[in-house]
């Protein structure tokens, strides 16, 4: 005969997955209200109903609503960090590390298009998602910092008092173009048009050329 305490160990860890499956459920319910609702006019009561949960169940999980979002944003950006590993890590061509991360950026934006929209157009009206949000970002700034201090050359170029604040504003202009996209505001709807512009900025900024352009080119007009 099973001891009690076994039996309490049994119901807990048959307990553990329901609990996941029923923090997931509402997690999958806020992203998929996203896609076609803004954030200001979800509810929590939506959520409960799309995710087909008690009311008490959500806020033992998350305090609100904003919380869900925050969840959803740092998935969201955690794959937006392995999509810049490839420039970030310094092991490619920085041109064609740059291109294929921005390019990946781009996707992920618009898969994730009602999450990311949403937490941009929100954290300036709410201090819980601004400080989340400025911490994302402020992710990407501290990643390119490192990498182009860890370059001699974009280092003496740009002036290493300049280093960070140049980081930050690429950083800041990718943010908005990709949100533009993702809002499908032309030209930057389409994708091209948007790693282009973006890709050429980055090089154009740190490495003294459009992609695409090799410096003696340049050089050479």
């Amino acid at each position: 005969m099973p001891s009690k305490r076994a039996a309490r160990g049994a119901r807990r860890s048959g307990a553990a997955p329901a609990s996941a499956a029923l923090r997931a459920r509402i997690l999958a319910a806020t992203r998929a209200l996203l896609r076609q609702r803004r954030f200001d006019t979800l509810s929590v009561a939506d959520i409960l109903t799309a995710a087909e949960v008690s009311r008490a169940s959500f806020y033992f999980y998350f305090p609100g609503k904003q919380a869900v979002l925050g969840e959803l944003v740092r998935e969201a950006v955690s794959q937006g960090q392995e999509a810049a590993q490839p420039w970030i890590g310094g092991e490619q061509d920085p041109v064609a590390a740059l291109r294929s991360g921005v390019r990946d950026g781009a996707r992920l934006w618009s898969a994730n298009a009602g999450v990311l929209m949403a937490i941009v157009e929100s954290w300036g009206s709410d201090d819980d998602l601004k400080a989340l949000w400025l911490q994302q970002m402020d992710l990407f700034t501290e990643a390119a910092t490192a990498r182009i201090e860890a370059d001699p050359e974009v280092r003496a170029r740009l002036g290493d008092p300049r280093v960070r604040a140049v980081a930050a504003s690429l950083t800041w202009l990718g943010e908005r173009l990709y949100y533009l996209a993702a809002a499908g505001v032309p030209p930057f709807d389409d994708e091209d048009v948007l790693v282009d512009t973006l890709t050429n900025a980055w090089t154009s900024i740190l490495y003294g050329h459009p992609a695409g352009e090799p410096p003696s080119k340049r050089a050479r007009a």
